[in-house]
């Protein structure tokens, strides 16, 4: 059950600081790309979220994009646009790709954490590679039904996870 569990609950990203991260120890960042990031579709990351970013690097951090996306293209691009690392088609919840990441900026397990929308695959695969959890609001839902259901699944988790509990 606790694999299910997120260590931190937000409404955003935005909610998320840099001082936070770094007051925990995080230098590493791992964040799912759509629907965490930007909406599904979103080519290019706008001013905001490079504001955000620069603000994690000023802090100490690095963010890093970890996507299912099995298109290689989408994550490449929207990493480039944002100037950090990536990993596409991560294969979460499985822990591998949150390793590489991990090897490829020299971190540990207690410096990352992950930051995303779903729970089984980016909270579990956060939980089982050892990391702090943090789950946010999905940005949106509407133009897919499945993604409503798969949401459906996650609630009694959602519920269970650490609302209340800051960085």
């Amino acid at each position: 059950m606790t694999l299910f569990r997120a260590k931190y609950i937000y409404h955003d990203i935005y909610e998320i600081t840099g001082a936070a991260l770094e007051r925990r120890g995080i230098l590493l960042l791992l964040a799912d790309l759509d629907n965490t990031l930007v909406p599904y579709g979103v080519p290019l990351p706008d001013e905001k979220l490079k504001a955000w970013r620069d603000d994690l690097t000023a802090h100490g951090v690095t963010l890093f994009i970890l996507s299912n996306n099995r298109h290689e293209s989408r994550p490449r691009l929207f990493a480039q646009g944002l100037d950090v690392p990536y990993i596409g088609h991560a294969g979460k919840p499985k822990s591998p790709s949150f390793h590489k990441a991990m090897e490829r900026l020299g971190v540990t397990r207690e410096q990352t954490a992950i930051v995303g929308d779903q729970i089984f695959t980016d909270v579990l695969g956060g939980n089982r590679a050892g990391v702090s959890t943090i789950l946010v609001e999905p940005i949106r839902l509407a133009g897919n039904p499945g993604r409503y259901l798969r949401y459906a699944a996650e609630w009694p988790f959602r519920l269970l996870s650490g609302r209340g509990a800051k960085l």
